[in-house]
């Protein structure tokens, strides 16, 4: 992976993805910033599943949330394990933390409706791939800048000495936004061991691409200064053609609040119509 996860961020210890949140378990030391509430729309009887990123929260992807609701799906939009309260909060977090949420928050929905896809921005992506490889029944992903791509040994060693010099938070990737008046509600800072986590998960995601069998909406920026353009890359070879890419040309990172929102929201309501509508017809290796 070419480096770009900020100038300076961290990500990787080692923990993989299997197994199990322990959130419930966790408690939070402030309350939910205002605007980083969950969403839960009840709509019809296709689900869709909106993921959004580390260090992020509701927030980045509420506009596309509220679009899908309006399109008619029922839609759930989960706070992850440790974000959208205080830094302190995320600090201990895992990747199990935040895979886990997102396995309950599927197998909920799941159950309620009578197809299901995700829709994802950043980390979002690497959750929406990893439950993709375990749930062939999953209809369609739309990816946002997607980190996919695992970074290389020399940039987690890099982070590891941060880690023993004993820097634990490093400056804050979020907010990488193209235009001026737009801002992602995020933390000031990057939990280095929460961060190295996720590139544990992002190695073993990255692993299983060739798993999934669904349709796959990605959304790239041509300029992006947080998740490197090979995870898209990497996403293409892998999965093949099944991937249909669209590049945002003015867009950074926070594609969902920036210049091509629009495109983006209109793109993602119109790939989950078209193929949730469609959710009737067994899908080649779904076992349906």
């Amino acid at each position: 992976m070419r480096v770009a996860i900020g100038a300076v961020m961290g990500e990787a210890t080692g923990v993989g993805g299997s197994g199990r949140a322990s959130c419930s378990m966790r408690r939070m030391t402030s309350p939910v910033m205002p605007g980083a509430e969950p969403l839960s729309f009840s709509g019809g009887p296709s689900g869709v599943l909106v993921l959004h990123g580390f260090t992020g929260n509701p927030q980045s992807m509420r506009p596309v949330a509220e679009a899908l609701a309006s399109a008619g799906h029922t839609v759930e939009l989960p706070l992850l394990p440790g974000h959208g309260t205080a830094i302190e909060d995320m600090i201990p977090t895992r990747f199990a933390d935040w895979s886990g949420a997102a396995e309950d928050a599927y197998s909920e929905l799941a159950g309620r409706c009578s197809s299901v896809g995700v829709v994802s921005l950043s980390m979002g992506g690497t959750l929406a791939c990893w439950l993709a490889e375990r749930h062939p029944e999953i209809r369609a992903l739309v990816l946002v800048n997607p980190l996919l791509d695992p970074p290389a040994d020399s940039f987690r060693e890099m982070l590891a000495g941060l880690l023993a010099s004993g820097t634990e938070v490093a400056p804050s990737v979020g907010s990488d936004i193209a235009k001026p008046d737009a801002h992602e509600l995020t933390y000031d800072g990057t939990p280095l061991r929460a961060a190295l986590s996720l590139f544990g998960g992002v190695d073993e995601v990255a692993a299983g691409l060739g798993k999934i069998s669904c349709p796959i909406l990605l959304l790239s920026s041509r300029q992006d200064h947080v998740v490197p353009s090979s995870s898209g890359d990497l996403l293409v070879e892998r999965v093949g053609e099944r991937v249909e890419r669209v590049w945002l040309e003015r867009s950074y990172h926070v594609a969902t609040l920036d210049f091509d929102a629009g495109e983006v929201i209109a793109r993602t309501v119109a790939f989950m119509g078209r193929v949730l509508a469609d959710a009737g017809e067994p899908r080649p290796g779904s076992g349906a």
